[in-house]
Parts: C-alpha cells; structure tokens; sequence
C-alpha cells in the first residue's frame, strides 16, 4: 500500500479538520508514492521507537505526537529537537502523527478514557468537542473513583478536593487538561479525570469546588494506541501493524 493511502486511511480515522491550529498532524516525514508494508504505532516518536522500527523493518512510524513542533532552521543529529527526525530520514522510514484531530475523533483519546472507565451517557462537550462528559453507573466517593482511575489505567494519580465528596459526573480529557477547569465546572462535571495539570489550575478548580484527578499525560493517552492498531489494521489491506514494546513514559515514578 502506498504511503497516500494510509494517510487517507488516518483522515478517516481523526480528520484533520479536527486538529487545533497549533498542532502539527498528517505526514511529517516520507513521500507520498513510498511503499508501506510495516507500521510501527507509538504514542511518541522516540529515539527507542526508531530503533525498534528498524529492527522491525518498518517504513513507517505512526504516533500520537508530531515530530517538529516547532520551527527549526537545520537539522542535525546531536539536536535534541531533530535528531529523531535525522534518524528517520537517514532510515528511509515515514512519521505520521494523529495528535489533537485523535483527541477530539470519535474512538479516539478521550472516548477510549471514557469507555476503560466505564462511564455512561457519554457526550463530546466544549467547542471544540475534545472533552467528554459521562457519569458513574453508581455514584463513587473521591477517594474510591481514584483507586478506580488507578486500576483502569494503570497509573498512581494525584488529587484535588475532598476525599469523601461523592461523584456522579466526570469529565476526562486525555494529556494536558488542566487550562479547562472553568469550562468542565461550568458544564457540570464533578470531577476532571486529566494527564497533566499546573499549581495554579489546581488551586482554580479547589477554588470553584471542582475535583480533579491528575493521572499522567502518557497514561491518559497511550490507552488509546490499541484501538487505533485495529481501526488501522481494519482498513488497510496487506500492511502489517505493531504497537511498540518501547512505547513508554520518559518519567517513572520511585
């Protein structure tokens, strides 16, 4: 299959239109008439990934965070900000990245949260449909819905709000959650199931008696990398997929 149509493929999957104006998503590296028999799926295109994709004679990497976030005037490969992408092109191996247009798809980041952790009456909310709002079957003390997060998503969490406050609305949003507080509260949510979130995001959501679970930016997101191996291995014919055993969080915990 020709690396064209696997792009066509990913639109179908998270539609480009969906990507917030700073997001750098679809093709990063590669030509569009280049073969593609091997896809290697990751939620970062590390240096590890790379040489997994290499061993697994991949032509292409896909992942949920672009390479190239930003402006670069050269690229070398003892540049922190280039040297993935130096390894890509010097293994003739394509980068195609899904990153906020996945959050915001339909199957994508935020329902896959949703569904692992068993909400009901799921809806896409805000302007731009990223977050999702759904409810607990059976209403969950703060304290209880966090050891659930835990379980779910196999992660350690950090929480804002009181311990015994009872839960029935949640709002998950995978990665960096943390500038929505005032819209989740806004929209009715209990508690902000979240990756990442600032101090002062924190003592916002305390402030307006919003809760918040702070679950990890790689834990709240990679969840979604094995619906996304089936949906691609679904629609494509000939073409090999494998999720990335060296997909894993640059942070650990002691």
């Amino acid at each position: 299959m020709k690396l064209c149509d696997i792009l066509i493929v990913c639109e179908n999957i998270a539609p480009k239109a969906l990507a917030y104006d700073y997001d750098n998503v679809g093709l990063i590296v590669g030509t569009l008439k280049d073969d593609i028999n091997k896809v290697l799926v990751a939620l970062d295109c590390t240096l590890p990934v790379i040489e997994e994709a290499i061993e697994f004679g991949a032509d292409m990497i896909i992942t949920h965070h672009p390479l190239l976030t930003s402006p670069v005037k050269r690229i070398l490969p003892d540049m922190p900000e280039t040297m993935a992408v130096f390894r890509l092109i010097k293994n003739n191996i394509g980068h195609i990245a899904m990153h906020t247009n996945l959050d915001c798809a339909c199957y994508g980041v935020n329902d896959c949260i949703a569904e692992s952790l068993e909400l009901v009456n799921t809806e896409a909310v805000g302007v731009d449909g990223l977050a999702r709002i759904g409810e607990l079957e059976s209403p969950m003390t703060l304290y209880e819905l966090s050891i659930h997060v835990e379980e779910k998503l196999s992660t350690k969490v950090r929480v804002c709000g009181e311990a015994g406050r009872i839960i029935k609305s949640v709002a998950v949003i995978g990665g960096s959650g943390g500038s929505c507080v005032s819209q989740m509260q806004a929209l009715g949510a209990d508690v902000l199931i979240t990756g990442e979130m600032k101090h002062s995001q924190a003592i916002d959501a305390m402030h307006l008696g919003l809760c918040a679970i702070v679950a990890g930016h790689f834990e709240t997101e990679t969840i979604v990398l094995k619906s996304l191996v089936r949906r691609l291995q679904n629609q494509t014919n000939g073409v090999q997929y494998k999720l990335a055993v060296s997909n894993r969080t640059p942070l650990w915990s002691i």
